[in-house]
């Protein structure tokens, strides 16, 4: 009687070993919604006429060329110059794309532009025009420079940060009397 109580045991563990595991299922994406190309860590320079314009160093940058558009969503940082070559500033954002065929930057989540003068810029959406080379924000916006602090709803500047404009204004400035 042993002896058939281990043959149906064997047989019942053998057989229920033979059984088809769980597979994972398979979502198939469109093709649009999948990268051409994906980076992790990576450094991408801006040039024009041999002219470095930028430097882009991100976590992570997804390319849809379909879309021509490039997707920068872990965090990144440009660090911009001037027509001699000389660093003017850098932007921190959490996120952001590039448009392709302009190579025009969207910045958003928390963003902070700093020029090498010591003008801070803190908002949540920044956009570089690559072609003329200006920084815009159609959002809150707080500048802070030696001279004053400005905050509003909307901004403009050349990408050095040295002049700027600031819509719907409200802020503290510093003025010298004249003696």
């Amino acid at each position: 009687m042993t002896i058939k109580i281990l043959i149906f045991l064997a047989s019942v563990l053998l057989f229920s070993s033979c059984e088809e595991k769980v597979k994972p299922s398979i979502i198939q994406l469109p093709r649009e919604q999948i990268p051409a190309q994906e980076s992790w860590n990576a450094t991408i320079t801006f040039s024009d006429s041999g002219r470095i314009r930028a430097i882009l160093k991100a976590n992570h940058i997804m390319v849809f060329q379909e879309q021509e558009v490039t997707i920068l969503n872990q965090g990144f940082r440009v660090d911009f110059y001037n027509e001699a070559g000389e660093h003017t500033s850098f932007l921190i954002a959490d996120s952001g794309r590039v448009i392709e065929k302009n190579k025009n930057l969207e910045a958003y989540g928390n963003i902070i532009a700093v020029s090498n003068e010591g003008t801070k810029v803190e908002t949540s959406r920044l956009f570089w025009d690559n072609e003329r080379g200006k920084v815009r924000s159609d959002a809150f916006v707080k500048v802070t420079s030696p001279n004053e602090i400005l905050q509003g709803y909307g901004f403009e500047a050349d990408q050095d940060l040295k002049n700027y404009v600031v819509y719907r204004v409200s802020g503290q400035a510093k003025v010298e009397e004249k003696k």
